[in-house]
C-alpha cells in the first residue's frame, strides 16, 4: 500500500507494534515511498548499547521460542543466559 502511495502517514501506538527490531530500516523504507511513521506513545530515549542489547535479546527469544517452544525449560534457560550475558559487562 505504501508503494502504491495509498496513504501518507502510518500511525502506530508503539514502535514495537510495527517491528520488534530494525525500526529505523523500516522507517527509511517507508520514507522512500513518501510515507511518514507517526508513533503515538514515545518511549524514553535509549542509548545505542541498550537498544542493541534489547534487539539481541528479542532475536534470541524469537528463535529460541521456535526451537524449544514457549513452555520449554530449555527456552527459559537460553533466554536467562542471554539476558545475564548482556547485563554483565
Amino acid at each position: 500500500m505504501a508503494k502504491n502511495h495509498e496513504y501518507d502517514i502510518l500511525l502506530i501506538a508503539y514502535r514495537d507494534r510495527l517491528t520488534r527490531f530494525g525500526f529505523k530500516y523500516l522507517e527509511e523504507l517507508f520514507k522512500a515511498f513518501g510515507v511518514k511513521i507517526e508513533v503515538t506513545f514515545q518511549e524514553q530515549p535509549k542509548d545505542y548499547y541498550q537498544e542493541l542489547a534489547e534487539d539481541l535479546i528479542e532475536i534470541v527469544t524469537s528463535f529460541a521460542s521456535r526451537i524449544y517452544g514457549k513452555r520449554s525449560h530449555k527456552y527459559r534457560k537460553v533466554v536467562e543466559a542471554v539476558e545475564q550475558t548482556v547485563k554483565d559487562p
